[in-house]
């Protein structure tokens, strides 16, 4: 039994030596970037082509007029622009975005709100919707949140001169990065999906996904990949899968920013969380096979593609190792008697170096600083092990088909520090039992510190501090963040 005890603490650590032998692959790729978009040119067109925005939009009455006032200053001709609101509201934003709405017709710009008799298949239903019923050869998507650039347009269409271009993903920026330590800890994260993994799948030509927006396809490639789908909750994911394995080229543009606001509530972080891991683990489950069938995809692009789709994945990996390190603890007999395996695992402290190499080249992008980033890498650890429970059960729901509803991340439209969300209709109601749960698992990894100490296994204390620190950390901002605590 003890063997077992440990082979099982094993798997996990495997699975994350895995995890971090592909993310140094996608390092080493990135470096070859600007490589790589040079081989796409770029001209301008003889004559502007048609392009509509979509804008989708549910409940957002806070930022939904900041929303139309930046889209209306995209620098492009207004006779070639088509603007959808794609409003599926059941408050005030309706009328909000109607009053705006009529006041930039009166200054002649082609912009409509759209209105379903249902929400039926949420955004991707939303947008499908519009686009069944557009004008443009290409359409730019933009969630509630975000304030494109007014160049935009500008820097991303000469692409599609290319007639095998599909789609151009632009970089996430963060209007209120400096809000919180909750969004310093997000921007870390993005900033590292944004200036490594997306830059090293795209040098590699590998599978690469649209982020949902801040970019920008050409409609054709939506038709011929089947258009937008709800069956899952990664609805842009799954779609840029399907127009890859048709053949459709996407360019990703590092150096392209589009602002955007992050949540700054843990009920909100949460909610978003949720939605991507599980919606990664269902297009895992819809595609995959797709991936290693494919006829047009060489074998590493497959293998990333596999990972790519299983990266939610790494949270159960986490969940397991937590859980199987501790009667490694209460089990003296394991480390005396398999000293040579144990021994062995050293070689996984290579993690730290890897882990360490991708956050850190993202980061030095904004700041020079090792020390700060220390911290920052730190916190970021400890604030993902926290979340390393709930994002797990949102990937076995994911994995064995269990459909829920989409539920949208709310925004606050707050910029800076000082501003206060706490009275905002869209905060989160109550914490739920799941909650306690988390901050319960805190107090027992906290407890577990003592037993190290006492059994002298102080190669875990680390761990099982990060692990204890972050469950509180999660479940306290929780209950902190309620509406019930306000």
């Amino acid at each position: 039994m003890n063997l077992i005890w440990l082979i099982l603490y094993l798997i996990p650590l495997t699975i994350i030596f895995a995890y971090c032998l592909m993310q140094l692959s996608l390092i080493i790729q990135h470096f070859k970037y600007k490589e790589r978009l040079k081989s796409f040119a770029t001209k301008a067109f003889d004559q502007s082509p048609f392009v509509t925005v979509q804008l989708p939009v549910y409940n957002e009455l806070y930022v939904c007029e900041r929303l139309i006032d930046s889209i209306v200053k995209l620098n492009y001709p207004k006779e070639f622009l088509e603007i959808q609101v794609l409003d599926d509201s059941t408050d005030e934003t309706t009328q909000i975005l109607e009053k705006k709405i009529r006041e930039y017709q009166n200054k002649g710009y082609d912009i409509q709100l759209i209105r379903r008799a249902s929400r039926e298949g949420f955004k991707a239903g939303a947008l499908q919707y519009g686009m069944d019923r557009c004008k443009g050869e290409f359409i730019a998507i933009f969630d509630a949140d975000f304030i494109p650039e007014p160049d935009f347009l500008q820097n991303t269409l000469p692409y599609f001169l290319n007639d095998k271009v599909g789609v151009i993903q632009s970089r996430w920026g963060h209007i209120n990065e400096d809000y919180s330590l909750l969004t310093q800890l997000q921007a870390f994260g993005l900033d590292a999906h944004f200036f490594i993994e997306q830059t090293g799948r795209s040098s590699g030509q590998h599978f690469i996904n649209f982020n949902g927006t801040g970019g920008i396809w050409r409609k054709k490639t939506i038709y011929d990949a089947g258009g937008w789908s709800p069956d899952t909750l990664t609805e842009d994911l799954d779609l840029s899968y399907r127009a890859q394995l048709k053949g459709w080229q996407f360019i990703y543009l590092k150096d392209l920013v589009s602002p955007a606001e992050l949540p700054v509530s843990m009920p909100a972080i949460k909610s978003q969380q949720y939605r991507w891991m599980k919606g990664g683990a269902e297009c895992f489950r819809k595609n995959a096979m797709k991936v290693l069938k494919s006829g047009n995809m060489k074998f590493s692009s497959k293998i990333q593609g596999i990972y790519h789709l299983l990266n939610s994945s790494i949270f159960l990996a986490v969940v397991a190792l937590a859980i199987f390190s501790v009667p490694l603890v209460f089990n003296p007999f394991i480390f005396s008697k398999y000293h040579r395996i144990v021994n062995l695992t050293t070689i996984f402290q290579i993690n730290w170096l890897i882990l360490g190499s991708f956050y850190w080249l993202a980061f030095r992008q904004k700041s020079k600083s090792f020390l700060l980033f220390t911290i920052r890498f730190f916190e970021f650890l400890v604030f993902m092990m926290g979340l390393s429970l709930h994002n797990s059960i949102a990937v076995i729901e994911g994995l064995i088909g269990r459909k829920t509803p989409f539920v949208r991340t709310p925004k606050f439209n707050l910029m800076s520090k000082g501003e206060t969300w706490k009275t905002n209709k869209y905060a989160f109601s109550k914490v739920g039992l799941f909650t306690w749960l988390e901050l319960l698992i805190g107090a027992f990894f906290a407890a577990m510190l003592f037993v190290d100490f006492q059994r002298a296994y102080y190669g875990m204390l680390p761990f099982h501090f990060m692990v204890s620190l972050g469950y509180f950390l999660v479940s306290i901002q929780t209950i902190k963040h309620s509406k019930s605590s306000i």
